[in-house]
């Protein structure tokens, strides 16, 4: 009797529909037909949540799910994995809290990837309790429950619960691996630790295999140690196990980045050119690369070539590349650079950009040219590029200038401290620095009392030594 009302919702759901409008066209006509599949109702929760505007779209997507008298799981489980990362943490809390539905794995699975898509100490807090309750209910025999659940601490830099879920796993498969790895390779000081566990991958009976996104991993550990030696070494395997990796971008854009950090520019660029694909990272990676390396025309120059070949820079080129103009100190490439953002290639400068520039004044001595970028900024300037010219003010021993900055910056902290508890003793202490440069003892003491005014703590200082051994790189 429904079979052409089904045929009717299944074409319309198989389009790809571009606006809630024509979703809750396709919703309407499930309804009108009394339609009460929970497969079709799950396509079209999907297309709720794939559309742009997630607030409004997640709404509807939860009135599909409410359309049945009783809670269905299969829809709760679509909705977690569907909705916002924030959405689906919520969601899922709600219904521990009704207690009318029993989870099962992929509920678990779905919840934990929510939780690694957003990290913050909240969110390692919710996913121990959900690990906790997993454990009760005697559920962590699933390889993708305890994968997820290593990617979840990965995420949230809990490299130690990471890793212990690691070592826990009976089976481990290449995801397991990957996650492991890529969890290691994202933070700096663990990077010999993701070179290690390639090294196990490789010499273990594990009978799990180096792929793609292992490879990527590891290359970017060895970038971010800037060891040439290991790098080469690993590109030699790529070149060995992988003869199609010329064609895959990612790997090829690993590479690039690889050598251009472990200071062989020449050899990103004979992988650029082999490259038969390439993205935008692809394309930042090398110019970002040639600008590190002092080569700034060079660089321009490949943003031509970019634009040409049908891909144009964005925010994130054009960050990459001032970052590397204010490490190197090229001042006029920099701000030529700043210029063309948006006159040429059509970027409006965003905060991060104008950091760079105040960053690059700064440091080259520019203090009055690094000011006025800030004051004539059309975004408000936040705290960070205050404190960037302050400590510039600070190295050049513009004393004038440092107590301008300075002044200006305890002047935030004072409209911020009824939301923050806890008070930074940095400003203070930069802007006492500046007085104490100049002599000028009695400012000091000004700035000292007010301090102790305030409450506030000097932090004191601290410093730390890693040692690697060069047996962590052996046999790569």
């Amino acid at each position: 009797m429904h079979s052409l009302p089904r045929l009717r919702a299944l074409s319309l759901l198989n389009l790809k529909l571009k606006s809630t409008h024509q979703l809750k066209q396709a919703h309407a006509q499930l309804i009108t037909n009394g339609l009460k599949s929970t497969s079709i109702y799950g396509r079209l929760i999907q297309h709720y949540c794939a559309l742009s505007d997630p607030e409004n779209t997640s709404l509807y997507a939860h009135l599909v799910f409410k359309h049945f008298d009783e809670p269905n799981l299969f829809l709760l489980n679509t909705l977690i994995r569907c909705t916002q990362p924030k959405d689906s943490i919520f969601l899922f809390a709600n219904w521990v809290s009704e207690a009318s539905l029993c989870f099962d794995d992929f509920t678990y699975k779905f919840v934990l990837g929510a939780c690694a898509r957003l990290p913050s100490v909240p969110t390692l807090v919710v996913g121990r309790e959900i690990h906790a309750r997993i454990v009760k209910e005697r559920i962590m025999s699933n390889i993708l429950v305890q994968t997820t659940l290593l990617h979840f601490y990965a995420s949230n830099k809990d490299l130690g619960s990471a890793r212990k879920m690691f070592d826990e796993m009976s089976e481990r498969n290449s995801v397991t691996w990957n996650a492991m790895i890529t969890g290691y390779s994202s933070q700096r000081e663990s990077a010999p630790d993701a070179l290690l566990l390639f090294r196990d991958m490789l010499d273990g009976d594990s009978g799990v295999k180096p792929n793609d996104t292992t490879m990527v991993c590891v290359l970017s550990a060895a970038a971010q140690l800037g060891v040439l030696e290991t790098g080469t070494c690993v590109h030699g395997y790529v070149e060995k196990s992988m003869p199609a990796s010329d064609r895959d971008v990612f790997m090829g854009t690993g590479l690039v980045d690889m050598y251009s950090k472990c200071g062989s520019v020449d050899c990103a660029l004979n992988v650029f050119k082999r490259m038969k694909l390439r993205n935008v990272l692809t394309w930042t990676a090398m110019a970002t690369g040639l600008a590190i390396h002092g080569k700034a025309s060079e660089a321009l120059e490949l943003l031509d070539v970019m634009k040409a070949h049908g891909t144009n820079p964005n925010a994130v080129t054009f960050t990459s590349l001032l970052t590397a103009c204010c490490h190197v100190g090229l001042v006029d490439e920099g701000l030529h650079l700043f210029h063309l953002m948006k006159s040429k290639f059509g970027v409006t400068p965003q905060m991060q950009h104008y950091g760079c520039i105040v960053d690059l004044l700064s440091r080259s001595g520019h203090l009055n040219e690094a000011y006025d970028c800030i004051v004539t900024m059309p975004v408000e300037p936040d705290a960070v590029l205050w404190r960037s010219l302050l400590s510039a003010c600070n190295v050049h021993g513009d004393v004038s200038m440092g107590e301008k900055v300075g002044k200006k910056l305890l002047r935030i902290q004072l409209a911020q401290s009824s939301t923050d508890a806890t008070p930074k003793s940095e400003d203070y202490v930069a802007l006492s620095n500046i007085y104490a440069h100049a002599e000028k003892w009695d400012a000091v003491e000004m700035v000292r009392e007010e301090m102790k005014v305030m409450r506030i703590d000097n932090k004191a200082g601290s410093s730390s030594v890693q040692t690697t051994s060069n047996h962590v790189l052996d046999g790569l």
